[in-house]
């Protein structure tokens, strides 16, 4: 979740990069948003190496210490990372772009392969888990595209870089929160989840994941796209969310169709889901990536407020929603669909006043 927030940092470098081609005055300051990203690469993994000590011990059973400070290390990389993967984004530099992250990928699994062989055990694990956070180094080695887009600047000062960036991963926290924190906030609001609970969490991984995997790896993609349509943002999201919604309708079906006999075979038959469930957790996965759709359009137009209010406030209605005195399956679908939809209200208000403003 940590790592997820950091990708604040792609959206806000992508957008001010991408900006800079529709500036009609040269500005007057400045930014470097590689070395900001570092600095802040930085200072997190002080922070966290700080009070470690008061929380360490909670989350960390085996291994405590090296926990942290692969922690701390590998969250300094991927802020540089995810930095240099939004000034490749802002500049169509998207061989490089992918080439990025399939080098952070092929690490992790080499990593991993060679923990399952060697017998490395949980320490071997631990290490994959980071090992990709100096994919960006090797990049910055082996193309000349790549220092070249390293040493781009942005429009404005340091601080306006930064309060543009705090908002952006405030949000991408809060969907860290939402997507991949959805296990813990899930227990936090059940007094006991049980076989059912761990079927369900298995069940809302395996249906966002063919939607929400790919997304996530384009949102430099998206952002671009919107900052280009700065005409009409809200009409430019047509075309992206037809496509979202058409995937998600044949995924709707399929997860009904096929999704409890391939639950079985893949897992055992001490994974059953109906088929209802399974449908409805896939269009909850809809909702959330119509969130993260918006919420590039909102990032796109500079609506650092409406962007980090949209998805904190679903996050919190879904934390909300899952306190409703309903059972387990019902009230788990009811806050993941709806509570996306008071991010996207929020995103798409803030976007329609945005285009009458400057229309």
């Amino acid at each position: 979740m940590v790592s997820g927030a950091a990708f604040g940092l792609l959206q806000e470098t992508t957008r001010e990069v991408r900006a800079c081609a529709y500036l009609d005055v040269a500005p007057t300051k400045r930014t470097h948003p590689l070395r900001v990203g570092a600095l802040l690469g930085v200072a997190a993994a002080v922070v966290i190496a700080g009070t470690a000590p008061l929380w360490s011990g909670r989350v960390f059973v085996e291994e405590r210490w090296l926990s942290v400070a692969l922690l701390c290390a590998g969250l300094a990389g991927f802020c540089v990372h995810t930095t240099l993967l939004g000034m490749l984004a802002g500049i169509n530099q998207w061989t490089q772009y992918g080439a990025l992250m399939v080098t952070d990928a092929v690490i992790r699994v080499a990593i991993a392969a060679a923990t399952v062989v060697l017998g490395w055990h949980l320490t071997g694990f631990l290490w994959a888990t980071v090992g990709g956070a100096i994919a960006w180094l090797i990049l910055l080695v082996a193309s000349p595209a790549t220092r070249a887009a390293a040493r781009l600047l942005t429009p404005g000062g340091t601080a306006t870089f930064l309060r543009g960036a705090a908002h952006s991963i405030t949000a991408a926290g809060a969907s860290a929160i939402l997507v991949m924190g959805f296990p813990v906030l899930l227990k936090l609001t059940s007094a006991e989840l049980g076989a059912e609970g761990g079927v369900i969490i298995l069940a809302v991984t395996l249906t966002r994941a063919p939607l929400l995997v790919p997304l996530t790896a384009m949102q430099g993609n998206l952002i671009a796209h919107f900052v280009d349509e700065r005409s009409d943002r809200v009409r430019a999201l047509i075309a992206p969310a037809g496509i979202v919604a058409g995937i998600g309708a044949v995924g709707v079906l399929a997860a009904g169709a096929v999704g409890p006999w391939l639950l079985r075979f893949a897992f055992g038959p001490q994974y059953h889901a109906s088929s209802a469930l399974l449908a409805w957790l896939t269009a909850a996965a809809v909702a959330i990536a119509m969130l993260t759709l918006t919420g590039a359009a909102a990032v796109a137009a500079a609506l650092h407020r409406a962007y980090s209010l949209g998805w904190v406030g679903a996050t919190v209605a879904s934390g909300l929603l899952l306190l409703l005195p309903l059972s387990l399956q019902t009230r788990t679908v009811v806050g993941l669909l709806c509570g996306p939809l008071v991010g996207i209200g929020v995103h798409l208000v803030a976007l329609s006043r945005a285009g009458r403003a400057t229309g």
